[in-house]
């Protein structure tokens, strides 16, 4: 039975993929911070992660392979920062969404590599400089851009391991919103089978849930 990690499995797109890979027979470990919501009646293994909490984030343990790390858990964080407290928090989104990621990378990186497994990250089209014609949102833009940094940086140091970042499209989440045009279930299924398809020599690429690539 193939087994996965996906953090952020409260809600959302972390909750979808706990209801996709559940109903094809995965092993399926999720993370949250607080409430479990509907992930452990999916089946989920469910464990509490703080993924602003870098001490628990670099002492997560994890026995035996994994064939698949998806780091989905993120914040949106300050649109802007004028002020000395959303400086702050532009810092916090940092660290939840580009430091936390890496970390748990490497904590569980050997767990991939003993099943030849891959290392996946959920980022955003926001995060790409050449995309960004329209500006604001600040910490997330800036967040995610430096994640797809960090991911890269993994995979030149793991090149035996097929590493990437995604970009889920516009979805329908309490993130998101109600007037974005994609469905969790087609996000979800559209990743997943690009996900099935990356090979070594993806190492590092940029791609979005249909399968197109993403300009840096």
């Amino acid at each position: 039975m193939p087994r996965v990690l996906v953090t952020g499995v409260n809600r959302g797109l972390g909750l979808e993929f706990v209801r996709q890979f559940a109903a094809d027979g995965w092993d399926v470990v999720g993370t949250v911070r607080t409430d479990a919501g509907e992930a452990r009646e999916l089946g989920a293994e469910v464990r509490q992660l703080d993924m602003s909490d870098l001490g628990a984030v670099a002492a997560f343990d994890l026995d035996g392979p994994l064939d698949l790390l998806v780091a989905n858990a993120g914040t949106y964080g300050p649109r802007d920062a004028t002020t000395s407290d959303e400086a702050r928090e532009w810092l916090d989104t940092f660290a939840v969404n580009t430091v936390a990621p890496y970390l748990l990378a490497q904590r569980v990186a050997e767990n991939v590599r003993q099943c030849g497994g891959k290392l996946i990250a959920v980022s955003t089209r926001m995060g790409s400089l050449e995309d960004n014609s329209g500006g604001g949102f600040l910490a997330y833009r800036s967040s995610k851009t430096a994640l797809n940094m960090a991911w890269r940086t993994l995979a030149l140091a793991n090149r035996d391991v097929a590493c990437a970042v995604l970009h889920p499209g516009w979805v329908q989440t309490r993130m998101g919103g109600a007037n974005a045009p994609v469905q969790p279930r087609e996000s979800i299924a559209g990743m997943r089978r690009v996900i099935d398809g990356l090979s070594l020599e993806d190492w590092g690429e940029f791609f979005d849930y249909r399968g197109e690539r993403v300009p840096w």
